[in-house]
């Protein structure tokens, strides 16, 4: 597969914080930034789990992160330059206005911030935008198709990581205009650590073994996200038809998607759209005529492609896998962190 990598490196220090740090997400970044070498990880904000140390509610950190999980304070998130939020959708529309104020940065890991629409936001999730003029003001954190707007942002709104399993592979196709921009399918599989660190019977072991289970389907949060992004990205109106699915594994993401192709196009024409966009990236990795595997991308930041064309039905179907903890959340938040801040892009990510 292949893949490449560049970008300068800067020698200076940050200090960060993270807010919902004993979340899936949120204990990931810790376990990312804890071996950053340009990070000074600083307040870690928890609920539940507040006076609990970290290595006591995830035992492999002892001997590596000592810290102990505190309540959030506005006061205390500002002693941080940057400041990184994994708290579930709704709970952050009310703390990112108050950091943003005081001139911090801030990325959120939800998804409180990815659409710019607050009426399509309230269509899709179960509450009305708190800070809608604020939206505007977020840039979407995905730096296979905004490195220059993430370089210079003071707040990022984090993509979903369904949508950074679709919309990676699916730009260049759109963007080159080889498949059709309506009628795309994109069915994905997700682990079960997508929901979150909560309690819920529908989410316990004994419900999600053996067993595949579609769910949102036709409603998702998702699908306006993907729609959105890649409709402005290509500047031509984007359809999808978009089913999740949750299957019995704790972690990664396996998408398909199938798209109809505009003319003839072999699978060397496709490789060729991908080299153009992506030889360059550090963190995405594709091979023609190849399915990717999950159990190849968990605990790493990268997203995997194959491709296949079906000249009988003018069909071009495409393959991508990702960790969804990782390229999905936390992962690709810290890469985000590392183009703001001049470090290489790889940063903590190797």
């Amino acid at each position: 597969m292949r893949h490449c990598s560049g970008g300068s490196l800067s020698l200076s220090s940050v200090a960060v914080s993270i807010v919902g740090a004993s979340g899936y997400s949120g204990i990931e970044l810790v376990r990312i930034l804890s071996r950053h070498p340009h990070i000074a990880l600083q307040s870690l904000f928890a609920n539940a789990s507040v006076g609990k140390r970290v290595d006591e509610v995830y035992p492999w950190f002892r001997g590596s992160v000592g810290k102990t999980f505190e309540p959030y304070s506005v006061e205390a998130a500002c002693k941080s330059d940057l400041i990184f939020i994994a708290l579930p959708s709704g709970d952050a529309m009310s703390i990112v206005p108050r950091l943003l104020d005081r001139g911090k940065k801030v990325i959120d890991l939800g998804g409180d911030f990815r659409l710019q629409d607050p009426e399509l936001y309230t269509r899709y999730y179960p509450h009305t935008h708190a800070s809608p003029q604020y939206l505007t003001n977020a840039v979407y954190g995905l730096p296979e198709l905004n490195r220059k707007s993430i370089a210079g942002a003071q707040l990022i709104a984090n993509p979903g990581c369904y949508p950074t399993s679709a919309i990676i592979p699916l730009f260049p196709l759109l963007k080159a205009g080889i498949i059709n921009s309506s009628g795309i399918t994109i069915s994905s599989l997700s682990g079960v650590s997508g929901a979150g660190r909560r309690t819920s019977i529908d989410l316990s072991f004994a419900e999600v073994n053996e067993t595949v289970k579609a769910y949102k389907v036709g409603t998702h949060q998702h699908t306006p996200e993907i729609q959105t992004i890649l409709s402005d990205a290509t500047r031509k109106p984007v359809s999808i038809t978009f089913v999740p699915h949750l299957i019995p594994i704790s972690r990664g993401i396996f998408t398909s998607i199938y798209a109809n192709l505009e003319g003839d196009c072999a699978v060397t024409d496709i490789l060729q759209i991908y080299d153009r966009h992506y030889t360059n990236e550090p963190f995405v990795r594709y091979t023609p005529s190849s399915s990717p595997e999950i159990k190849n991308v968990i605990h790493t930041n990268y997203v995997d492609i194959g491709f296949y064309t079906h000249p009988e039905n003018n069909q071009l179907i495409v393959l991508s896998t990702i960790d969804n903890l990782v390229k999905g959340a936390a992962g690709q938040a810290v890469q985000n962190m590392n183009i703001m801040y001049g470090f290489e892009e790889r940063e903590g990510l190797r």
